[in-house]
């Protein structure tokens, strides 16, 4: 017998390792469990995926858009050339189907001449987990936009096309419409030492 602290404790051979593999046993999994716990609880983690296509006069490009805090929806962006517009729309997670198309006028927006030679470029970015923006260039005017969707601000149902920003990349009067500045010349390069040295 042994007296620790006022008490007696009857100890048998192997009952102290075995105290401390439990102890250290219930140790390991507090601390998993810890870990565990506050790793689930930062919430879902939201891989963004998206895609970018063009056809002839029409391009397309997807990105997530938050219509639903509780399930974030796809959306898809649509620019079609020939009409001058660009296109949105959202797909129902819980339907799969489209909930209706909204429209912005692009020869207004980038106030581009009527028959004018254009190129659009455009691609969607994450701006959080749940929402995209769709970053959109016109490479001869120079112009820049930066839009998103969403539902619609009026309380009708639908979704809207809502720009954030527009700006242009190129400032004005270098060059030709459609034509970038002339780069200054490069210097030559100095000749190469002889082999051997």
């Amino acid at each position: 017998m042994r007296l620790a602290t006022g008490m007696v404790f009857m100890v048998e051979r192997g009952t102290v390792m075995s105290l401390y593999k439990t102890m250290f046993m219930v140790g390991t999994g507090l601390i998993l469990g810890v870990t565990g716990t506050l790793w689930l609880a930062r919430g879902p983690v939201s891989t963004v995926w998206a895609a970018n296509d063009r056809f002839e006069d029409y391009i397309m490009t997807t990105g997530a858009v938050l219509v639903n805090r509780r399930s974030p929806s796809d959306g898809v962006w649509l620019l079609d050339y020939r009409t001058g517009r660009l296109l949105g729309t959202v797909i129902d997670q819980s339907t799969g189907t489209i909930t209706g198309w909204a429209e912005l006028d692009l020869v207004q927006e980038f106030g581009i001449p009527p028959r004018n030679n254009v190129h659009f470029m455009m691609t969607t970015g994450s701006v959080n987990g749940f929402q995209s923006a769709l970053y959109l260039a016109e490479t001869v005017s120079g112009k820049f936009g930066v839009y998103t969707m969403g539902l619609r601000s009026d309380g009708q149902p639908g979704i809207a096309i809502r720009r954030q920003d527009i700006t242009t990349f190129r400032a004005a009067g270098n060059g030709a419409a459609g034509q970038l500045p002339a780069a200054a010349p490069l210097a030559p390069l100095p000749p190469a030492a002889p082999a051997g040295n």
